[in-house]
C-alpha cells in the first residue's frame, strides 16, 4: 500500500530534515536532501480559468467525493487543518484581499463536498516575526502616530505575536484591522465553533503589506508545524492533528530566498508533521506566473524557481497565478483535490 510504502519510508525524510542551519525565529527548519526518485511528482492545474469581476464568487457549485461512504468506515477523513501562508510585504496588499474575498466561496464548497468531514483548524501564518516594530519608539510617548491602535499600553506583544510561524490572531501594520480577533476556541487558530468564520479569517488574513521585504513563505510554513511551536504550551497547541489532513495554501509574489533551507529539506519536514505521508497533504500554491508563456505578473518578478520545485514534489498540489484577476477556478480546482484527498485518506491506527 502506499501508506505501508512511506510509512516505512519516513526514516529517510527524518534523517533528510535533520542536518543544517537554522535561524533563531525558524524553530525546527532544517536543511535537508531528497534524492529526486524519493519523491512523488505533483502536476500543475491547470490554467486558473475564467476572468471577471468578483473574486472567487460566494458559493459555487462543487460536485466533489462524498468522504462518508458506510462501506469503508476505515477510510476518508472526518477532519480538515488548514494553514494559510501570507506574504505580508509591500505589494501584496490587493492579493491579501482577492484571498479574503475568496474565502466564503471556498469555504462553503468545502462544507457541502466534505460531508463527513465539518470538524475543521484555519491558521494564519505571516512571513516575517515582526509585529508592530516601527511603533517601539513612539510607545514612550504614549501612542505612535503610524498605527494609532497599536496599544502601547499593554506593553510588548507576546513571544508569539514576534514569533516566524506562530498563529496569527492579532495584526499589527498600518493597513491591517489591528485588533485581537479573540477566535472562539481561545486559541491561535480558528476552528469549526467559531460563529463568523468569515469574519474571524479577514481579521486574521489582513496581515497587512509593510512587513519585511525580506519574506520568508517557506521558513515560517515549516515553523509553523515545529515542535517548539506544536507542543504543550506552544504557541500553536493543538493545531495539527494526526488524524486529519492537512492543506497549505501559500500566497506570495516572490521567490523565497530568505528561509534556510532547500525545497527537498522543506518537503523532508512537512512530511514528517504527517507521520511521512504525503498523500494526507494537499499544498496550494499562488505565486507567480512568469516562467508560462503568457504571464499575468510582471516580466520583473522575481521567478519562484524554489518554489515551484517545492510544490511540484507533492502529489496533491495546485499552482496558480497569484496575479490571476480571479482565483475561482483555482480554488474551485482546489475544493475538488480536498475532496479527493479526504476521501482516500486512511486515518493512521492508534
Amino acid at each position: 500500500m502506499v501508506r505501508l510504502r512511506w510509512v516505512l519510508g519516513v526514516l529517510l525524510l527524518h534523517a533528510a530534515a535533520c542536518g543544517g542551519d537554522e535561524r533563531d525565529d525558524e524553530p525546527g527548519l532544517s536543511v535537508g536532501s531528497l534524492t529526486q526518485s524519493s519523491v512523488s511528482a505533483g502536476t500543475e492545474a491547470e490554467d486558473p480559468g475564467e476572468t471577471g469581476d468578483a473574486k472567487l464568487d460566494v458559493g459555487f457549485d462543487s460536485d466533489g467525493p462524498d468522504s462518508g461512504s458506510p462501506d469503508g468506515p476505515s477510510e476518508g477523513c472526518e477532519k480538515v487543518d488548514f494553514l494559510f501562508v501570507i506574504d505580508g510585504s509591500g505589494s501584496m496588499g490587493d492579493n491579501q484581499d482577492s484571498l479574503i474575498a475568496s474565502f466564503p466561496g471556498f469555504i462553503e464548497s468545502i462544507r457541502t463536498s466534505l460531508d463527513a468531514a465539518q470538524d475543521y483548524h484555519i491558521m494564519v501564518v505571516d512571513t516575517d516575526a515582526a509585529w508592530g516594530s516601527a511603533c517601539g519608539a513612539f510607545c514612550a510617548l504614549g501612542t505612535c502616530p503610524i498605527i494609532p491602535q497599536y496599544p502601547c499600553e499593554t506593553g510588548p506583544p507576546s513571544d508569539c505575536d514576534t514569533q516566524l510561524g506562530a498563529g496569527v490572531n492579532y495584526t499589527m501594520a498600518s493597513d491591517a484591522p489591528n485588533v485581537y480577533c479573540n477566535f472562539a476556541g481561545g486559541r491561535r487558530f480558528m476552528d469549526s465553533t467559531e460563529p463568523d468564520l468569515t469574519a474571524a479569517f479577514e481579521c486574521a488574513a489582513k496581515v497587512g503589506s509593510d512587513g519585511d521585504s525580506s519574506e520568508r513563505p517557506m521558513g515560517a510554513m515549516v515553523a509553523a508545524f515545529s515542535e517548539d511551536l506544536g507542543q504543550p504550551g506552544g504557541c500553536n497547541e493543538g493545531f495539527v492533528r494526526d488524524d486529519a489532513i492537512l492543506v497549505v495554501t501559500i500566497i506570495t509574489d516572490e521567490e523565497d530566498s530568505n528561509s534556510n533551507g532547500t525545497p527537498e529539506g522543506w518537503y523532508a519536514n512537512i512530511i514528517a508533521s504527517k507521520a511521512g505521508d504525503p498523500e494526507s497533504i494537499v499544498m496550494l500554491g499562488l505565486i507567480n506566473d512568469v516562467d508560462q508563456p503568457n504571464p499575468l505578473c510582471p516580466a520583473e518578478s522575481q521567478d519562484p524557481v524554489k518554489l515551484r520545485s517545492f510544490f511540484d514534489m507533492f502529489p496533491n498540489a495546485i499552482r496558480g497565478s497569484v496575479c490571476e484577476p480571479t482565483y475561482n477556478s483555482f480554488f474551485q480546482d482546489a475544493v475538488d483535490l480536498i475532496a479527493t484527498t479526504c476521501e482516500e485518506f486512511v486515518p493512521p491506527e492508534g
